[in-house]
């Protein structure tokens, strides 16, 4: 489970990366402490790596239950307000990458490529 506030941008690009990186090897889901939008700009800057994320939706975290999940990644340090039970699964990482909203394209692309590194890393992990 990837988390983030918004569910619109940086756990909408590991998701994206996730799924194509670990097809057949991990299942993914991506949330927000409230659900918002998927941003433009990140289904275009995926688009450009041969992800498509255009059908991704932003979730709320409270759609989903944390023992369905053995691992929880936030993208934004929102850990210190996700739910006990969330923190507490076998992997919990906090990995507080930039927020690219209203920025340049340059650092959407900044923060994918951020994202995709840190996402095959947790990928070879679980697989």
């Amino acid at each position: 489970m990837f988390v983030c506030k918004k569910n619109s941008r940086r756990s909408q690009m590991a998701e994206g990366f996730a799924r194509k990186l670990g097809a057949g090897k991990v299942a993914v889901a991506s949330s927000g402490l409230e659900a918002s939008h998927v941003d433009p700009k990140t289904v275009e800057i995926m688009s450009e790596v041969g992800i498509d994320i255009s059908n991704q939706k932003s979730k709320p975290l409270s759609d989903f239950k944390a023992e369905d999940y053995d691992a929880v990644i936030s993208l934004c340090g929102c850990g210190v307000n996700l739910p006990e039970e969330w923190v507490l699964r076998e992997i919990f990482q906090d990995w507080q990458l930039d927020d690219p909203e209203g920025q340049s394209i340059d650092t959407f692309r900044r923060v994918r490529d951020e994202v995709k590194e840190r996402v095959e890393k947790l990928v070879q992990r679980l697989s």
